[in-house]
């Protein structure tokens, strides 16, 4: 066995990756890892104890597993080829072990070059666990490595002298035992090594996700309260010094701020501190594979829902991943991303590790990262430090980069900046080969995380909105904090059954906590009748109480109440304005500058004399700067400070713009005429500026809007649905551009007439639910025409997706009023249905007879050559299915049965019906229909046409079929139908047929 011994020693040291020679000291002089080889002597804990510092103890837990890996595979392999000695005793095992040089070579995948023993080592390539994989996962890696592994010890074993003499029995045995039975061999080993690894080093039970879930359940964390605890345990005991100090102190204060300013809390209240307040969120992580984007809700569903973020960033933050690129956190406005960098950043032990806070909105965008951390450190601390001597001073700690706001740089200043993540990887590759190795930490919102670069190993986690009992958890400790002030106040608690029915706004903390101050100020989430609020109602009390206290705080006592409603009204009309400005570039943000020029153009220029010598506020800061409910991203470029704003929430825009278009349309109710003779043209410029841009109906968007119309008595609905389709007629005939210099996207006059029509027509759904084509187009002499055009327009106007989003809200019912066409357009209620059933008598015009009619139009190819010519990928997927029906079947596209109480349908559909659901159940009268309208087609087509020779063979396999299913008499109907204008020879083939099933009908009985 010595030689065995010596073979699995230089596969261990193999293992090990190339690292220091004090490492090997956890090896015996057999190649094993003190307290996990045969001996199962107890030793690595004791080892990592004398590590100096993360770095090096997470370089030795790496190694150790390595070794294990290897380990378990190289124990089964000797156990296997000791049995076969045994079995066969001529056979030396001796002559069977790999050299060290060989299984170098073998393990590593490659032989070993000129470049050195270390050199090779560090090709071995083992799967590792990782914080953010199911140990399942893991077990699968590693079973395909061990899978190739063995693949490339059969091949060795294959180039050995010795192996052409073995009998080829045991060459046989050898390779099947290795191919087959080793792989699981070696995984099973595996488990039981690393179970005693997790006993003697904590870390890879976080690594590997080995925790009890349902204690973590049931447990709700506060400002990851455990993360200082767990990571205690496993770094040195030396406290920083000089400025990490320093750091260290700033961080720990953070933990005692108040979440709110006293500005921006009402009179009276106690805000809890950051740490009281903070609730660890649940969390999805996942790493970035290039296949999909991590902006989207399906890339997110293959990721479970984790309730353990303190486990997880312990493994996190003790595994190498992390320092190789960096992890992204994800999340919505208000998610709590920047107040997870405070708390993590106040967490982390200060022996072990050195957290640096970066807010990106606060330093040069241009700047490299290195001066960005430096600026920070300065900002913090008050002293200046390069990174180099901050990371000396820090002795073995682990820095730890908290770069905060990514989306901020990305809005501010658009591409520029996409490839930061890759930037911030480098920085790591460059401390890693400096020996000062650095994990990454960057926040971003999660609708610009598909305009990123990603490097390669990056890992995203999100953020998830709050549970029912994280908000019940949130909920105590604000009532315990603000109990005196309720009870002042004579306010009620707040409670879950107030907020629940605004869920979707409670799950994110910030908007919590704006729906706590807005009860607080002591509003009332019910209404009169003591019933939730309704959404926009709650929209429109919860917006309009912030802005009535920013009104309120700064015209003071000197303005009467009708003065400060009309102030109130003038910022919420503001701040709708802002909100078209984000919906009309079709982005949830709008930068400064953009805002400047929409509000120029829209309301000219605005008087505002400056309070010192700073540059004048823009009129975008003046609206936008004060409000809880705005937040605003910036970045420094060129020593120019760059800022966008955004919603909270981004309902709270489409509620904005909603109200205002409202507003807008109501204002038409105002209309009279200077002369009383003649008609003059409603006023609707401000409208069509603001409604041509981009469509407002979104379901959201249609639910608010239709709230706020509802509050119109049903006569001036009425009044003003006339007034709408009066605007929608006047616009189509004016070539003017109202507010021209009000360009948020350059579109072509057309697309902006399109979309204008498009809304007028939906909010005219909206007042009356229903209405039709000849009210929308009264000048029109055919409404259905009419319709088709205004429809041509609409999908010509707008994107593919909101192309669909209008037609999927309307149904259609094709009408006749008299002799002329007509539709009735409803929005639709419910689940998604199929659409009715097409009237051919309606396309053509063609009167309906008492009796079967039969016509037919002979311009099928010039159908095909349109939908081609049209190139629309719609029409090229019909054409595409419908190309060989064409190609053999083209003239029975434009043939046409109708008459009688049917509808008219072409003989092409009737063929298809009666092939696809004729074996279906469909009743002999309907089918003896079928037949007959198929055979009509006799009557119009030329009896040596290529049609007549695709025909045949389909009416002769349908007739089979049906002959199959219903009795010969019967069957002898369908013929009679089918036949009664075919040429004679076809006529003949039928009743053959038919004959010959009346004669097999009795031999089957």
């Amino acid at each position: 066995m010595a030689a065995l011994d010596r073979a699995i020693a230089g596969a261990l040291n193999l293992a090990t990756g190339g690292l220091s020679s004090g490492l090997l000291g956890m090896f015996d002089s057999r190649g094993r890892v003190l307290g996990l080889g045969r001996a199962a002597a107890h030793g690595v804990s004791a080892r990592l104890g004398r590590a100096q510092g993360r770095v090096e103890r997470t370089q030795l837990l790496d190694a150790a597993h390595t070794v294990i890996v290897v380990l378990a595979f190289f124990e089964v392999l000797e156990e296997a080829l000791d049995a076969l000695v045994q079995e066969d005793p001529p056979l030396s095992l001796n002559d069977l072990l790999l050299s060290r040089r060989e299984q170098i070579s073998v393990v590593g995948g490659r032989p070993v070059g000129g470049e050195g023993f270390a050199q090779t080592m560090m090709q071995v390539d083992a799967p590792h666990p990782a914080p953010h994989l199911p140990y399942e996962d893991t077990l699968v890696e590693l079973r395909t490595w061990y899978g190739r592994l063995s693949l490339r010890v059969v091949n060795f074993l294959r180039g050995l002298a010795l192996w052409e003499e073995l009998p080829a029995s045991i060459r046989s045995e050898i390779a099947d035992t290795v191919h087959e039975a080793l792989p699981r061999r070696a995984i099973e080993r595996y488990q039981g090594l690393y179970s005693r690894l997790v006993v003697e080093a904590p870390e890879f039970r976080y690594w590997s996700g080995r925790l009890d879930h349902q204690a973590t359940r049931a447990e709700l964390r506060r400002s990851l309260t455990g993360l200082e605890q767990l990571l205690s345990s496993v770094v040195p005991r030396d406290p920083p010094v000089d400025v990490a100090q320093s750091l260290s102190r700033a961080h720990q204060a953070a933990l005692h701020r108040r979440i709110l300013d006293t500005e921006t809390a009402p009179e009276g209240m106690r805000v809890p501190t950051l740490e009281e307040a903070y609730l660890d969120p649940d969390f999805r992580v996942r790493a970035v594979d290039g296949q999909g984007s991590p902006g989207t809700e399906e890339w997110w569903e293959q990721a479970p829902a984790r309730q353990d973020l303190t486990e997880y960033l312990t493994g996190a933050l003790t595994s190498e991943g992390l320092t190789l690129a960096p992890l992204l956190v994800l999340g919505q406005p208000g998610a709590g991303k920047s107040v997870l960098t405070r708390i993590l950043a106040a967490r982390l032990p200060a022996a072990g590790f050195l957290p640096v806070r970066v807010a990106l909105r606060d330093v040069r965008a241009d700047d490299e990262l290195q001066d960005q951390l430096e600026h920070a450190v300065r900002d913090i601390t008050g002293e200046q430090v390069t990174w180099p001597s901050l990371v000396r001073s820090a002795g073995t700690a682990l820095p730890v980069l908290l770069l905060d706001g990514f989306d901020e740089l990305l809005q501010t200043t658009g591409v520029h900046q996409n490839d930061f993540l890759v930037k911030v990887a480098r920085f790591q590759e460059r401390e890693w080969e400096q020996g000062r190795p650095v994990v990454a930490l960057v926040t971003s919102r999660t609708t610009v995380a598909d305009r990123v670069r990603y490097p390669q190993g990056t890992v995203a986690l999100r953020l998830e909105p709050f549970r029912q009992a994280q908000i019940e958890a949130w909920v105590r400790q604000w009532n315990l904090s603000n109990a005196r002030h309720f009870t002042a106040r004579r306010l009620p608690e707040l409670s879950w059954d107030m907020l629940e029915p605004h869920h979707a706004l409670a799950g994110q903390p910030l908007l919590l906590t704006m729906l706590a101050l807005y009860h607080a100020a002591g509003n009332d989430l019910r209404g009169t009748d003591e019933r939730p609020l309704g959404e926009a109602d709650l929209y429109e009390a919860l917006l309009g109480s912030f802005a009535r206290r920013e009104v309120a705080k700064e015209a003071g006592d000197v303005l009467r109440d009708a003065q400060v409603e009309d102030l109130l009204e003038r910022e919420l009309q503001r701040l709708s304005l802002v909100a078209f400005a984000m919906l009309n570039r079709r982005r949830q943000w709008a930068s400064t500058a953009e805002l400047e020029e929409d509000l120029v153009a829209l309301l000219g220029r605005h008087a505002h004399k400056p309070s010192s010598f700073r540059e004048p506020l823009s009129q975008a800061d003046i609206t936008l700067g004060r409000f809880f409910f705005v937040q605003r991203a910036q970045s420094i470029r060129g020593g120019q400070t760059l800022s966008t704003y955004e919603f909270l929430h981004a309902t709270f825009g489409e509620y904005l713009a909603a109200r205002l278009a409202v507003q807008l349309l109501t204002r038409l109710l105002e209309h009279r005429p200077v002369f009383s003779m003649g008609s003059e043209p409603l006023d609707d410029d401000m409208l069509f500026a603001l409604l041509s841009f981009a469509p407002v109906f979104s379901r959201q968007m249609l639910r608010f809007a239709r709230a706020r119309l509802e509050q119109l008595t049903e006569a001036d609905r009425e009044r003003l649905a006339g007034l709408v389709i009066r605007a929608l007629g006047e616009r189509e005939l004016r070539a003017d551009q109202p507010y021209p210099a009000y360009l948020p996207q350059r579109l072509r006059a057309t697309t902006r007439h399109g979309i204008y029509s498009a809304n007028l027509v939906m909010f005219v759904l909206l007042l009356t639910k229903e209405t039709t084509a000849s009210t929308l187009f009264p000048a029109a002499d055919d409404p259905g025409d009419a319709w088709h055009s205004r429809a041509l327009l609409w999908r010509s106007s707008f994107e593919e997706t909101q192309w669909t989003d209008f037609a999927m809200a309307l149904s259609l019912q094709r009408t006749r009023n008299g002799t002329r066409r007509d539709l009735t357009i409803r929005l639709r209620q419910g689940d998604q249905t199929k659409p009715e059933a097409t009237d051919a008598h309606w396309l053509y015009r063609v009167p309906r007879e008492p009796q079967e009619i039969l016509w037919q139009r002979a311009y099928w190819r010039e159908i095909w050559h349109k939908m081609d010519v049209a190139a629309g990928t719609n029409d090229g997927v019909v054409l595409q299915a419908l190309r060989p029906l064409l190609e053999s079947l083209g003239p029975l596209l434009t043939t046409f049965n109708g008459g009688g109480s049917s509808l008219a349908t072409s003989v092409l559909h009737d063929l298809l019906k009666l092939w696809l659901h004729g074996g279906a159940g469909m009743s002999l009268e309907e089918t003896q229909m079928l037949y007959r309208r198929v055979g009509n087609a006799f009557l119009v087509s030329d009896r040596d046409s290529p049609l007549l020779r695709h025909l045949r063979p389909v009416l002769v396999s349908l007739l089979d079929r049906d002959l199959q299913r219903f009795p010969a008499q019967d069957a002898q109907h369908f013929a009679e139908a089918l036949s009664a204008h075919a040429p004679a020879e076809l006529n003949e083939l039928l009743q053959g047929r038919v004959e010959a099933a009346r004669h097999r009908a009795p031999q089957g009985e």
